[in-house]
């Protein structure tokens, strides 16, 4: 978990590569289906133009079914999801249905200078219409609001995981992997 611009996408595909998993990123389920045009995907579009979430029933089942698939069988990493308290329950739900228990959740913490400037920067070098400043801004607010509280929920359950999400790249998902090693959450 981490707010947007925190680097979730990079290391959770770096992540997943190190540990041979799948990595579950609503975002991207969100952008294909944008991409392809589909009614999912035009529902998505309007929420992610005014800044605003995707309702949860459509990410939980969205969620739902992609666990599901056989690839997740084995493990996976979970890439901006659950976002709230409601996502947490289902999550629980989810994962008791396939007898399975999260091993840590890793939160990207960065500085909010800082996820400007890389949002900003994404947006010039991306064109991504949903990086517009306004959007960005109401992004940064919805996840402190509504995700960051989660933390807390993770760490009572002693799976919250902080990692700093600055540096390079490579020296960041290193250090992901060694929290996964210190927290029993890391084969590879």
């Amino acid at each position: 978990m981490g707010p947007q611009g925190s680097g979730k996408g990079t290391q959770a595909a770096r992540i997943a590569e190190a540990l041979g998993i799948p990595a579950i990123s609503t975002g991207d389920i969100f952008r294909a289906n944008i991409k392809g045009g589909t009614e999912l995907g035009q529902l998505a579009r309007s929420y992610s133009d005014r800044g605003e979430l995707v309702p949860d029933e459509v990410t939980n089942a969205m969620v739902r079914d992609r666990l599901a698939q056989p690839d997740a069988a084995g493990g996976f990493l979970l890439d901006g999801y659950p976002r709230n308290a409601a996502q947490v329950t289902e999550l629980d739900a989810i994962l008791a249905e396939h007898g399975v228990a999260l091993d840590a959740v890793i939160e990207l913490e960065v500085p909010t200078e800082e996820l400007l400037e890389r949002l900003a920067h994404r947006a010039a070098v991306e064109g991504r219409a949903d990086d517009t400043a306004e959007v960005i801004r109401r992004r940064l607010d919805l996840y402190h609001e509504q995700t960051a509280p989660l933390a807390a929920t993770y760490a009572e359950r002693g799976l919250h995981v902080p990692v700093t999400g600055t540096g390079e790249v490579a020296a960041i998902t290193d250090a992901i992997l060694d929290a996964l090693r210190a927290h029993g959450g890391a084969t590879a």
